[in-house]
């Protein structure tokens, strides 16, 4: 059964195969038992997709084999998981993901995402993107949702 680094070795040669193909240097491969459930290569440069980062396309590939539920899965990626893979990868049941290079190291070179971090940290006003709380008239959804669960 291979380990940790090497399943982030793997992460890492998937991540200089897409910047050969003229990629971004990112890519993941997720685990679960000590099987690789899914690779994945960011994608982004292909589809024009922003948010087919590594993580989330290795996500999506290992919810089609194994559904939903990701728990009991590792994520392996090249670099830290940007605010919405790490989200998603909560989303999907992971407790446990490793990386081999750092937000400050990948946008020290142009990469990454590490001042994004800092910004959801600070209140919504002070954030770059405008994001208004603004609710509408009528019921929510969540109590109608909450009763389909209950059921």
């Amino acid at each position: 059964m291979a380990g940790h680094e090497e399943f982030l070795r793997e992460a890492v040669r998937i991540a200089e195969a897409n910047v050969a193909e003229g990629g971004s240097p990112y890519g993941a491969v997720i685990t679960r038992d000590g099987a690789v459930v899914a690779r994945a290569a960011n994608t982004v440069h292909r589809t024009e997709d922003p948010s087919d980062h590594a993580e989330m396309v290795a996500l999506r590939a290992a919810s089609r084999t194994l559904g939903r539920d990701l728990s009991g899965c590792v994520m392996y990626a090249s670099g830290r998981p940007c605010p919405m893979c790490h989200a998603a990868m909560r989303l999907a049941g992971f407790r446990e993901g490793y990386f081999a290079y750092s937000a400050e190291e990948a946008e020290a070179h142009g990469a990454g995402s590490a001042g994004i971090y800092a910004e959801l940290c600070r209140p919504l006003d002070d954030q770059p993107m405008r994001l208004v709380h603004l609710r509408p008239e009528g019921s929510s959804p969540y109590p109608a949702w909450e009763a389909r669960r209950a059921s």
